[in-house]
Order: structure tokens, then sequence, then C-alpha cells
């Protein structure tokens, strides 16, 4: 049976595209088991607050990367930047791996609306970043004793890897270099007052904290999809919930990268 099962955007580039990109891989064909209307476009979903101008916490122009981005040359305009990210995201991991895992159309709308939206408790699919992720939803158990497969941490083991192997340096050059692009769509997928980096920092933050569980993880299956039996857990956000999913050796190791990269973004040395 198949089930929802979400592998964490966590690295908040290719990272925020490998965390971007990162959630998506967590996602089986759930689709093909419920089908379900297209979700509307996140400033439909979504009511940004209205009021005053917030602080900016962890400004971009802060940030020292000691190590330059792809290219001096001028931003492209963001309705024609799939191109030149594609490229600066290939050098960082292979034009071969960019295209076996990760959706490369509408790159910076992808990205963003997945950090929005991991803190929240529900992720829409919309603006799916990564590719499916292969194989079966993992259930050890029978007669509605079910709990969550350690079989099942093998299927992230590759994106894992990938997400080990990127320099974290060049990840945050490579977002600070195109985040003028970023806060761009944030605004228009209706927050004008608010600062991306922050809310990237605030993503970051949320996985960080997710719960660090040894042993089975109990679940219960109400109806088609399974969900964990914990309520406390049931009522994690939806990052935090992937990184249980993906077993707590492939999470330590995405907490490691994701401390890495908070390093940078918040300057901090």
């Amino acid at each position: 049976m198949k089930v929802k099962d979400p592998f964490l955007p966590v690295i908040v580039i290719i990272g925020l595209a490998v965390v971007a990109g990162a959630y998506y891989y967590w996602t089986t064909r759930e689709r093909d088991v419920v089908p379900t209307p297209t979700p509307a476009p996140l400033a439909e979903t979504a009511t940004p607050p209205a009021d005053a101008e917030p602080q900016v916490r962890y400004p971009i122009e802060g940030i020292d990367t000691q190590a330059p981005a792809r290219g001096s040359a001028p931003l492209p305009p963001l309705h024609e930047s799939d191109e030149t990210l594609r490229a600066a995201a290939a050098d960082l991991i292979g034009a071969e791996t960019l295209a076996r895992y990760f959706n490369i159309q509408n790159i910076v709308r992808r990205f963003v609306v997945t950090v929005e939206e991991l803190p929240r408790k529900k992720v829409g699919q919309r603006y799916n970043l990564v590719k499916p992720v292969a194989g079966k939803f993992a259930v050890s158990g029978k007669n509605d004793d079910f709990s969550l497969s350690s079989t099942n941490y093998a299927r992230y083991t590759s994106l894992v890897v990938l997400t080990e192997a990127v320099d974290s340096r060049k990840l945050v050059a490579l977002y600070v270099r195109f985040y003028p692009l970023m806060q761009e769509e944030y605004r228009n997928l209706g927050y004008p007052k608010r600062y991306f980096n922050d809310r990237v920092v605030e993503a970051i933050d949320d996985l960080l904290a997710a719960p660090e569980l040894n042993g089975p993880i109990a679940l219960r299956q109400p109806k088609v999809m399974y969900e964990f039996a914990d309520p406390a857990l049931e009522g994690l956000s939806a990052g935090q919930k992937m990184m249980l999913r993906m077993g707590a050796e492939n999470a330590a190791k995405i907490k490691a990268k994701l401390r890495e990269i908070r390093r940078g973004l918040t300057a901090a040395r």
C-alpha cells in the first residue's frame, strides 16, 4: 500500500534547493492513491500578517561567503532565471545529479514555497522541487499494530549522501548570489513586508528542533494513509515529521549540514 511519505527538504538551498529540494524527495506517489485537487498558489492559501514592517533579523548583506559564487554578471529577470540557476547548481552538484533528483523549472518559486511551508503542519504538492522517491513506504506489524520499518530509511540514503557532499560555503555563496530573486518571489507570493532569509533560518531551526527518537515509531492507519500513533508526533510541523521518517541516523547527518548552513546564513563565524 502506498502512503504519504515526504522526504525532508532539508538542505535549505540545493539546499535551500537541496533544503528546498529535499522536502519533496520524501514524497511518494500519494496522488496515485487518493486523487487530490491542485492546490492554489501560496498567496491564495495563506494570509500574511498585515501589521507593521517586521525587523530584519538576519540580513543577507552581512554575510561574508568566503567563496565566490559562479559568475559576476547581473542577475537575469526572475521569469528568465531557470537557465542561470541550473548552470550554477550544476557547477555545485553536477548536471546529471541535478537532472536525476530535481524538477528544474520554476526553480525559485519551488524553493521559496517549500521553505515557507516547511514549518507549517502541511506542505502542498504543487511546487515539488525534488522528484518522487523510489520504492514503497515500509511498515512493520499488522492488525492495527504498526510501526515505521527501519528498512524505509535506506530509500533516502542517496540524497543524504548528496547533502553531506555539498560544500556548505559554496552553497551559501550560491544562495547569496541569487537571493534578490528569492526575495522578489517571496514578495510576489504575498509577503511584501517579510524578509525571506529570516524565514529560511526559521525553517532550519524548526528542522533542528525535530525530536531525536531511537527504536520503533508506532503508526496508525485511520484511513488510507499512515500517521504517527503518538498525537504529539502527529502534531509536529511537516518538516519535523519528515525528519522522523528518514530515521535517526539520516536525520543526524542532515542536522549537521543544516547547522553548517545556518552559521553561513546568519553570518556567524
